[in-house]
């Protein structure tokens, strides 16, 4: 009977978290309410890690992060920021400010998308936009051209 329940139970976290399908006997509607509200929680955790990607972002933040983060399974506010900061990159949509804070996490941490990040022990530099992070004895500054 337990492993009946913990199979039920899994069934309803991933419809929940990760685009599974809803398990029979639930309602539609009231999972698809609780799913909506995980994601908006979820996006205000991955904004107090990435506030300058959520700042940069605007009013637009809640509904980009919850396109993205729709169907995907959370790898913790951290790694959810990251990679999606890596993916408005590859878009070409990352706004400034976010491009300075990845380029600041890029510099101090090393992450593969799979596993999770690992602070850089030697010297590092990334690039973004017209800023440069450069990483040296754990600090990280952001180095902009001179106003001209």
């Amino acid at each position: 009977m337990s492993g009946d329940l913990a199979a039920r139970q899994a069934e309803l976290v991933a419809a929940l978290v990760a685009g599974g399908p809803l398990p029979p006997g639930f309602a539609p509607a009231p999972v698809e309410a609780a799913r909506r509200a995980l994601l908006r929680k979820r996006a205000g955790d991955v904004a107090r890690h990435w506030p300058l990607l959520a700042a940069g972002l605007g009013a637009a933040w809640p509904t980009v992060f919850t396109d993205w983060a729709d169907r995907r399974p959370t790898n913790g506010s951290l790694r959810d920021g990251w990679d999606l900061a890596r993916e408005l990159r590859d878009r070409g949509t990352l706004p400034p400010l976010g491009a300075e804070e990845l380029a600041g996490r890029e510099a101090a941490g090393r992450y593969d998308g799979r596993t999770a990040p690992r602070p850089r022990r030697l010297p590092a530099l990334a690039r973004t936009g017209g800023a440069v992070a450069v990483q040296l004895a754990g600090r990280v500054r952001l180095l902009r051209p001179a106003p001209r």
